[in-house]
């Protein structure tokens, strides 16, 4: 067994578990420091004890590498895979071909854009929006215009197949093509008044726009409904993400759900297009089930999205899948069960009629 390949996949597994992030971290570095090596340069340093003294390589990664050298699946891998149940993909699950929220480490993610787009392909994904935060959530260290500017650079290079530059930890960066498309993004905050967090012109030059609530979380009704009102109305949304903001468990605790008039704000979401996204996280697991009931009278169409921030949650994805598929969502109705050419042309298709 590749390495490499095994340590990220411990990661990864670790992250959908919920895991402490650290210890993902370190298997992460780990296969960081060996990507570079050849198997017979990694032979070497393992059987002279070199492999040991390395900076970044910990008793639990250097027998992970060890038993995979010998071509076993390591032990500590085949434990995790039998804790997460790993299955094949069925159902709704089966049919989604993107994922329109997550992060990488340019605003609150672990890791870089390269390492959240191997894992999306590695989830069965054809693609996923790349949406860091936007500049007033300061500590998720949200883009500012000029950073943005720079992410769509790099977006654009990932995309040719180049490697992200300036990222030394990335033991794939002289793989190439990653499997997946990533469409650029942001998951901009909706202020107070209602007005998205980000520069117009920056916003009609992205893929897709996440907009979600961030601040001020238990205002009142009526204040809570017009401001997620005039989002809906911005031509430059496309979704409406984790809409109640609640929190049901995790180590964050607990958090309340925001009220607003469900009823308007998603008639107003089915008339202005814009896609109520049903969040995969477990410690989200917004909107609940009788805002999705009213959403899907109203007409709405949804976005199955893990809101991730490691690679390993889009491993959430299937949680999200299960919730819309007892919600009695039909498939036809999920924008993430479209291909990326017509997802990226409904997103764009409001922005070219607006006035």
């Amino acid at each position: 067994m590749d390495p490499v390949q095994a340590l990220e996949e411990i990661a990864s597994l670790l992250e959908v578990q919920l895991a402490s992030p650290f210890k993902a971290k370190a298997f992460r570095r780990a296969a960081g420091v060996i990507g570079p090596l050849s198997d017979d340069e990694l032979r070497a340093r393992a059987a002279d004890g070199r492999l040991k003294k390395t900076p970044g390589i910990g008793d639990s990664s250097l027998g992970v590498i060890v038993e995979a050298l010998d071509g076993r699946v390591p032990g500590y891998l085949a434990d995790l895979r039998e804790k997460a149940g790993v299955e094949t993909a069925t159902g709704l699950r089966a049919l989604l071909r993107g994922d329109l929220h997550a992060h990488s480490d340019w605003s609150d993610g672990t890791t870089s854009i390269a390492a959240m787009a191997r894992a999306a392909a590695s989830a069965g994904l054809e693609y996923f929006a790349l949406t860091d935060h936007s500049p007033s959530l300061r500590v998720a260290n949200g883009l500012s215009p000029e950073r943005l500017e720079s992410q769509l650079e790099i977006v654009g290079a990932l995309n040719a197949g180049l490697a992200e530059p300036d990222r030394d930890d990335d033991p794939r960066r002289d793989r190439g093509d990653l499997g997946v498309r990533i469409l650029t993004g942001i998951e901009v905050d909706i202020l107070e008044d209602g007005v998205l967090d980000q520069r117009p012109d920056l916003l009609d030059r992205l893929d897709v726009v996440v907009a979600s609530v961030h601040s001020k979380l238990r205002s009142p009704r009526d204040e809570m409904t017009k401001r997620m009102l005039r989002a809906i109305r911005d031509p430059r949304m496309n979704v409406l993400g984790h809409c109640t903001g609640r929190l049901v468990q995790g180590s964050r605790g607990t958090r309340p759900q925001s009220e607003f008039d469900a009823e308007a704000v998603f008639a107003a979401c089915a008339e202005h297009d814009v896609a109520v996204e049903v969040n995969s996280r477990p410690e989200r697991q917004d909107p609940p089930d009788d805002l999705i009931a009213i959403a899907l009278e109203a007409g709405c169409r949804f976005s199955i999205d893990t809101d991730g921030h490691a690679p390993g949650h889009f491993g959430f994805l299937a949680l999200g899948a299960a919730r819309a598929e007892a919600a009695g969502i039909p498939p036809e109705r999920i924008v993430t069960t479209w291909d990326a050419d017509r997802l990226v042309d409904w997103a764009g298709s409001k922005k070219r009629v607006a006035p």
